[in-house]
């Protein structure tokens, strides 16, 4: 369990420390440089693991790659890290939390899965216990635009949209392309990475690069490469070697409070007395969602195991 807590923990400090980054660095440089020399750093370390074959592919499996490039790097990073510029870290880690519910509406609209009425009964309430932070929250007054959202709310609801559809390319990219999993990540960070890269020389400024302090960015970029793609990366998957990935996904609850803790201690972020009530009807929510299949412990067999991966990838 001590590992479960760890992972998220991890999870949360990407908000915390991407949000100090955005201080000193424009968000499309910072994402696209990151993600360049991390997508290059797995790329590497596929080649030596698994063979350079590895990362030779064929016309559809580079199409699946490029798919997962778009959506759930350049897309996904994009639009977070810019929402992030504007709203606390807290509630744009918040707003993952809604990652299951999206999930399953896409399903339910997209691909008629039928839902419970239990989880009918959670999505219910993890909406309406969501609504407060939107409602009651004031830090995006001057950029409120659509209906009660500003832009950069609707910027990292489209992320986490972004992001639920990037984990069914990459399920279809190890699953039915058969392209390994650290290929499929890394050549999508490094294809993300340049297209984020490209999309900053034309809308960032560039004298002489996006970023007003170097030392910072630096230790920023390095610390989230560490933490992210490599350390939670890999603890991700050696957890669902010893849990239900629906637990793994439930478990992602306590991710808001860590980033609320670290937004407080490092980043003078105040957490807002609608966040204790919110988080609270937001946590049940999710809990009745997932109440019918939750399995806690270890599976009896690989088999036990069920894709269900609502966890943001990438941060």
């Amino acid at each position: 369990m001590h590992l479960i807590v760890l992972l998220f923990a991890g999870f949360a400090s990407v908000f915390t420390i991407g949000k100090a980054a955005l201080e000193v660095s424009d968000p499309l440089f910072f994402v696209g440089s990151r993600m360049t020399i991390a997508g290059l750093f797995m790329c590497l370390y596929s080649a030596y693991s698994q063979g350079a074959s590895s990362l030779r592919l064929n016309r559809l499996q580079w199409t699946g790659i490029a798919a997962l490039a778009v959506v759930n790097i350049y897309l996904t990073n994009a639009l977070e890290f810019w929402g992030l510029k504007y709203l606390t870290s807290t509630k744009t880690c918040f707003f993952y939390s809604l990652t299951p519910f999206i999930a399953a509406i896409g399903s339910y609209l997209f691909f008629s899965e039928k839902l419970s009425k239990k989880k009918w009964i959670g999505l219910i309430i993890g909406i309406v216990g969501f609504s407060p932070i939107i409602f009651g929250s004031a830090d995006t007054e001057e950029m409120r635009s659509f209906l009660i959202f500003s832009w950069p709310e609707l910027a990292v609801l489209g992320a986490v949209v972004a992001s639920s559809i990037g984990w069914i390319l990459l399920k279809q990219s190890t699953q039915n392309h058969k392209v390994s999993s650290f290929a499929a990540n890394g050549l999508s960070m490094l294809l993300g990475g340049a297209i984020t890269t490209v999309n900053s020389l034309f809308v960032e400024n560039w004298n002489p690069i996006p970023t007003t302090n170097i030392p910072s960015f630096l230790v920023c970029s390095f610390a989230l490469m560490t933490i992210s793609n490599f350390f939670c990366y890999n603890l991700y998957a050696h957890l669902f070697n010893r849990f239900s990935a629906t637990f793994i996904s439930f478990s992602g609850f306590i991710t808001p409070a860590f980033t609320a803790l670290y937004g407080y201690v490092f980043l003078n972020e105040q957490i807002p007395l609608l966040f204790y009530p919110s988080y609270a009807m937001v946590s049940l929510g999710i809990f009745v969602f997932y109440m019918e299949e939750l399995k806690v412990g270890v599976p009896e067999s690989k088999e036990a195991l069920t894709v269900n991966i609502t966890e943001p990838q990438e941060a």
